[in-house]
């Protein structure tokens, strides 16, 4: 059996060590938030189908159906959407997860000691999980489009993970801050579903930023980067069908890496103290 001796100032020269060697309890936590998520459903794994079908269907009917906006020429429309639905599901869910981890797992937090960042990082599991699942629909998708008008994918298919990783680093970087302030503070998670819902029609989920290029506002709307993930998320899927966007690309990377680096620092500064709050 191995011995972890805690004394002053360990922690901090082999924090980083003990975080690579926690893979075993990143494992359990994740585990068990899977089973707690699926656990004692109707539906199940089912959901994670379902729930971006009907979204789909409802969006594809909001935005092209009652407000006319376009995607662009060539596009086929709903597997846009549905695209855009999967990304923007495992970010929010992976929001969601992380910005609750430290809080819900007040019982770890205040009885035994562990890298505390492994708690949000192995939260984002249950929103991989989901988004794996919902994949599943995009080949008999690939194959009614490819019978109706012969659309198949490319090799942009390959950068698929580049920004399944971004997405990631995005939710666990915004999530961790919450997670912080949500330790002090608990309206912070009142203050969750709002972002999360605000940011679900902010984003380009259910229509294209095609629509808004002449808009003047548009450079700012680029600094959102979400609208980056979902354009290269897109442009993954659908080929040479969907443009690639610098514009939106680049402000994506950039925010993202800072706020990871940022966040990180923000949490460790304020991690020892989270035992006098919960």
């Amino acid at each position: 059996m191995q011995e972890t001796i805690i004394e002053n100032g360990r922690s901090q020269k082999t924090y980083w060590s003990e975080l690579l060697k926690s893979s075993e309890l990143f494992w359990i936590l994740a585990k068990r938030d899977i089973t707690v998520r699926y656990k004692q459903t109707v539906l199940g794994v089912v959901w994670s189908i379902v729930r971006p079908v009907l979204t789909t269907a409802v969006l594809f009917f909001a935005f092209g159906k009652v407000a006319k906006l376009e995607f662009e020429p060539g596009v086929p429309s709903k597997l846009a959407i549905f695209a855009g639905v999967l990304l923007w599901n495992f970010f929010a869910n992976s929001l969601a997860q992380v910005s609750s981890s430290i809080v819900a797992n007040s019982n770890l937090v205040s009885k035994v000691y562990f890298p505390r960042l492994i708690l949000p990082t192995s939260s984002v599991m249950v929103g991989f999980v989901d988004f794996l699942v919902g994949c599943s629909l995009f080949l008999p998708l690939y194959g009614w489009y490819f019978y109706k008008i012969g659309f198949h994918p490319s090799w942009q298919l390959l950068f698929t993970p580049v920004f399944l990783l971004l997405a990631y680093l995005a939710a666990f970087s915004f999530g961790l801050i919450l997670a912080v302030m949500n330790v002090k503070y608990r309206d912070f998670s009142q203050l969750t579903p709002f972002i999360i819902q605000f940011g679900f029609y902010a984003c380009p989920v259910g229509y294209s930023v095609f629509t808004l290029q002449k808009e003047w506002w548009y450079p700012y709307y680029n600094l959102n980067p979400v609208v980056g993930l979902i354009d290269g998320f897109r442009w993954c899927l659908l080929g040479g069908y969907a443009p690639f966007r610098w514009e939106s690309f680049i402000p994506s990377v950039i925010i993202i890496l800072s706020t990871v680096v940022l966040s990180i620092i923000f949490f460790r500064k304020r991690e020892n103290g989270f035992v006098d709050y919960i």
